[in-house]
């Protein structure tokens, strides 16, 4: 058998080696053997191999001439047959573990396949599961993933087909289990003309999510060990830009039948990408009606659906869902903004095309939005007009212009647009006598339930009962469209809307008989979480006017003298609590630590506080008890900045006034510690339906 290998690779010195310089590497070689597992027999056959060579590289005459023969062309080694193994390890150890593989490969199939049960079977057998490894390794260095796995993929199978050295098997597969990602990333980045690879890399990420349950990896599988979840987005982050618009919303609305919420909202992102960027307005409508059954925790929709509604030329809706979000900071920046309202609404919606939407797609340019081609373009404002003919309505036209729409009373396009998506039933459905008059009853009641919804009510609760009548309205349209079921079953339809009626009449009673009490709700929703001091209330200021993601609370303290007053503990439940809501949620967190600490009162605070910050200040306790001290601290919040949010995690980063005091049992002062300021990242986490503290990091 002749190899790819010289005697100076062999032994590993480099041509223009001394004969000094040789020796040291054979005795080098012959001190380092092989301890994988190989027989004897076969190592023995290695030394004396590595003695031949250092004997002919040693002697000047051999030398000379075997430096000849590589000038003629000479490239390779002939091996008897009974020390081919050994010379295919000398190979595997001079860097070419993909040629020995290969031809260890070869050397284990017919008509060459050795005797089974035999020395040569078996370390034939490990030659191939460590030459597989290392070629994998070596394409992993150049960044060919896909070849990685491809030597791992025929490791495996020889290994199986040779029924040997399980472990050493087990091994390759936990390697080609870690290295998906990597040959997904690999397949999906090559140029899209590949499309062999484009699609194989498809498939495999839809199975990966599909095992991890979901882009939120709810299922325990066999990758958890290899991608936990943060790993797992920071991959899927990366590989996002790598599919088109349109492989994103299959994917995504295939993971959201499956039961993934984030798909689900990825999915609303992708089709609004997708009618906006290709001026395709029914893919909006589609984005639309998925955000309206979505019902990702923490999400704030009304923004989102109101910036397609000002795309689709509704104007009065798009505003409409604007003032509905439970988005303080965004009502108040609405409300204080000093031009034109509308103008505000085209700017944030601007932005989220920007920032949001039109980012990560491997067919989509980022770039400016111009919301005036937009409404100017042909298709655009012949589909519109389409809206207005069908529901036999008028609606704004629109001139952006001057960063301002005109209106010329027209009124709101309603929810029936929704059946103008392609091959979509275009038939106008009868209804009933009375159904139809029930219908229009829910119309007007509607119409008046909005011009009282911004009164002297709590919106929270005022929202709470529109949001039920809407779905309620909704579902009565959806069962009317199917005229077949009217047809035969028209008092099932009576009775539907009797009952609509029904609960439409309490809700509208339950308003009524409340009016009175509407302003001492009012108070009671804006009740703070903690109970202050005069101190503190004197201090206490929530700034107004254009309220960004961050609020600077003034002196607002926690005093370890405070001990004998003690704090109302409450959930934060709110799916977007405000930066007040944390300020005060973490004021509590600091004064109970306090009062801990000094040994004043016990901690009992789990309701927003997790149990393993909790356990940590009673451990912190305990030694302090051993040592015989206690501490007195004094903390100040001087500021409040919001880092970043999500439904399930939320990151704010706190400026303190800090006074810590250490004091013996006995009253000796043992050390005093001020910082003004000191920088605190705390975390919360959503959990149970309420918000509580999980984490902090101190002296950023």
């Amino acid at each position: 058998m002749e190899l790819p290998l010289d005697h100076f690779r062999l032994i590993g010195v480099s041509p223009s080696a001394t004969s000094e310089e040789i020796l040291r590497a054979f005795q080098l070689r012959l001190d380092k053997t092989p301890d994988e597992g190989f027989t004897y027999e076969v190592l023995t056959q290695r030394s004396e191999l590595l003695r031949f060579t250092a004997d002919l590289l040693t002697d000047p005459e051999s030398r000379r001439e075997y430096e000849n023969l590589l000038l003629n062309g000479s490239s390779g080694l002939e091996f008897p047959s009974n020390r081919e193994v050994a010379g295919l390890i000398l190979l595997w150890e001079s860097g070419s573990p993909k040629e020995a593989f290969k031809i260890t490969r070869k050397a284990l199939q017919p008509p060459q396949t050795p005797a089974l049960g035999s020395s040569r079977e078996a370390d034939l057998t490990l030659l191939a599961a460590l030459t597989a490894r290392d070629s994998a390794i070596q394409e992993q260095q150049l960044r060919s993933y896909s070849k990685a796995a491809d030597f791992l993929q025929e490791g495996i199978q020889l290994l199986q087909r040779m029924g040997k050295i399980g472990e050493r098997r087990k091994e390759l597969e936990e390697d080609l289990v870690s290295l998906l990602p990597y040959r997904i990333l690999d397949l999906l980045s090559r140029d899209l003309n590949d499309k062999e690879s484009h699609e194989k890399g498809l498939s495999m990420l839809e199975n990966l999510i599909i095992k991890r349950g979901g882009l939120e990896g709810n299922n325990q599988s066999e990758y958890r060990d290899y991608l936990n979840q943060q790993e797992f987005e920071a991959f899927f982050k990366q590989i996002k830009p790598y599919l088109t618009v349109q492989e994103q919303i299959d994917l995504f609305l295939e993971l959201q039948k499956r039961g993934s919420l984030e798909a689900g909202f990825l999915a609303f992102l992708s089709l609004s990408a997708i009618g906006f960027s290709r001026r395709k307005p029914e893919k909006l409508f589609e984005a639309r009606r998925i955000m309206k059954k979505l019902n990702l925790p923490g999400l704030d929709s009304m923004p989102l659906i109101g910036c397609l509604d000002l795309l689709l030329g509704d104007i009065d809706q798009a505003s409409a869902r604007f003032f509905s979000s439970f988005d303080e900071n965004l009502r108040d920046w609405l409300n204080n903004y000093p031009g034109n309202k509308l103008e505000a609404i085209c700017i944030f919606c601007k932005n989220w095309l920007e920032n949001d939407v039109l980012v990560g797609y491997r067919d989509i340019e980022s770039k400016e939005v111009d919301l005036d081609s937009w409404f100017e373009d042909r298709e655009i404002q012949e589909f519109i007009e389409k809206l207005e003919k069908k529901s036999n309505k008028t609606t704004i036209k629109s001139n952006l212009q001057n960063q301002q729409i005109k209106k010329e009373s027209y009124t709101k396009i309603t929810e029936d647009f929704d059946s103008t998506l392609p091959n979509a039933d275009e038939r106008r459905l009868p209804l009933p006598g009375g159904i139809k008059k029930e219908y229009e009853k829910l119309e007007i009641e509607e119409d008046k339930f909005n011009e009282d919804i911004f009164k002297n009510k709590p919106i929270e609760f005022y929202r709470y009962l529109f949001e039920k009548f809407a779905e309620l309205k909704f579902s009565l349209g959806e069962f009317l469209k199917d005229q077949d079921f009217i047809d035969r079953s028209s008092y099932l339809v009576y009775l539907y809307a009797f009952l609509i009626l029904f609960v439409f009449g309490i809700g509208i009673g339950f308003i009524r008989n409340n009016s009175k009490n509407a302003m001492q709700d009012k108070i009671v929703l804006d009740k703070p979480l903690v109970a202050v001091d005069e101190n503190q209330k004197n201090n206490e200021k929530v700034s107004t006017g254009n309220k960004k993601e961050s609020s600077n609370v003034q002196n607002s303290s926690i005093k370890s003298s405070s001990a004998n007053k003690t704090s109302q503990v409450k959930e934060v439940n709110k799916p977007s609590p405000s930066i007040e809501d944390i300020r005060n949620l973490i004021n509590v967190w600091l004064l109970s630590k306090s009062n801990y600490l000094a040994g004043k009162s016990e901690i009992n605070i789990s309701k927003i506080v997790s149990n393993g910050l909790i356990d940590r200040t009673i451990e912190e306790r305990k030694n302090d008890i051993k040592k015989g001290i206690f501490k007195e601290i004094n903390s100040q919040i001087r500021k409040i900045d919001l880092e970043s949010q999500t439904s399930s995690r939320i990151v704010v980063l706190v400026e303190l006034n800090y006074l810590e005091k250490i004091i013996k049992n006995s009253g000796e002062l043992v050390n005093e510690t001020s910082l003004n300021p000191l920088k605190v990242k705390y975390i919360l986490g959503f959990s149970n339906k309420s918000w509580k503290l999980v984490d902090f990091v101190s002296g950023l």
